[in-house]
């Protein structure tokens, strides 16, 4: 089926991108029904195994049909690069009942299962929401980010050296621009023509097999496509150890002061690097002892940070003799 938005006049320069968090980690619910279908994030999907005790499961799961669909009103459209996760779902919090009721229902048929019935449901689904980021995609966000930035990047560049209908050609195999209609070919039992008023936004996605727009016409004109570079997200990532620092201290404590310039977890450090988490968390442990790194809890999460001391020693290596 196909969905089209008409672009006229001003809208065509209202194309737009944007990354939405709370996209991508609903998006991501995909993975949990079909996870064969995302084959490059198993890392992940394994580290999710392991943890799916600790998170309100039976709610999250039927959030995503079998047809792999997730309701309207999780993946609004977004109007940033920029926007954080908490005004995405203090957003979400202001949605109507009869609108959460709508959509949960076009998911799943009149018969909703036993976790979305009863009351404060869109309460429930947010906490589960939050419990899942803190979890499994608060430790890896940077790395993720870094990936949907790269895209947009590449697509910006893309419209400035070729023009949009490339840009959009480039996108996914089922889309492409006709004229000043922008076409996207769907998998669901969707089809309709609207006219992009205010332009579209576009939003690249690391849980998409191709591209995906709203599923009602009443929706934002939105076109969810697959990011670039998805096969080297969770590539191990090399070391490097400066040479003075690692005699001190050891080439793995060392490179490891060289990646917490800025805040990370072990778990993040762990997938980042291609090595155990209990193995990263010795060091860690001896590094902070050393009085080299400082820690503070971040939700579910224990953030490490170089030191002020850590951070002039690296400096001092960095600048090299003199």
């Amino acid at each position: 089926m196909v969905v089209r938005y008409q672009l006229a006049g001003p809208d065509l320069g209202e194309v737009r991108f944007a990354i939405s968090p709370l996209n991508e980690l609903v998006l991501s619910l995909h993975a949990w029904r079909d996870p064969g279908r995302y084959p490059l994030h198993l890392p992940w999907i394994r580290e999710l195994q392991r943890v799916r005790g600790r998170l309100a499961a039976d709610l999250l799961v039927e959030l995503v049909n079998d047809d792999l669909w997730t309701p309207d009103f999780l993946t609004p459209r977004p109007w940033s690069p920029l926007t954080p996760l908490a005004d995405e779902l203090a957003a979400i919090r202001r949605t109507p009942d009869d609108v959460v009721d709508r959509d949960l229902r076009l998911l799943h048929g009149p018969g909703l299962p036993a976790p979305l019935r009863g009351p404060a449901v869109l309460d429930r689904i947010l906490d589960a929401l939050t419990g899942y980021w803190e979890v499994c995609f608060a430790p890896h966000w940077p790395r993720m980010r870094a990936l949907l930035d790269g895209d947009v990047t590449f697509r910006g560049r893309e419209i400035a050296q070729h023009g949009l209908a490339r840009m959009f050609a480039g996108l996914a195999g089922r889309v492409r621009m006709v004229g000043d209609t922008v076409e996207v070919h769907v998998r669901s039992r969707v089809q309709y023509t609207r006219a992009a008023t205010g332009g579209v936004t576009l939003v690249p996605s690391m849980w998409t097999s191709s591209a995906s727009a709203p599923i009602l016409p009443d929706e934002p004109p939105m076109i969810i496509y697959r990011a670039r570079g998805l096969g080297t997200l969770w590539e191990p990532q090399p070391l490097p150890a400066p040479g003075a620092l690692a005699g001190l201290l050891g080439a793995p404590r060392a490179g490891l002061l060289v990646q917490l310039a800025t805040p990370a977890s072990s778990t993040e450090l762990a997938v980042r690097l291609g090595v155990t988490t209990t193995a990263v968390n010795q060091h860690l442990r001896a590094l902070r002892a050393a009085g080299l790194l400082v820690s503070a809890r971040h939700g579910r999460s224990v953030l490490y940070r170089r030191s002020d001391l850590a951070d002039r020693l690296v400096a001092h290596e960095n600048a090299g003799p003199g």
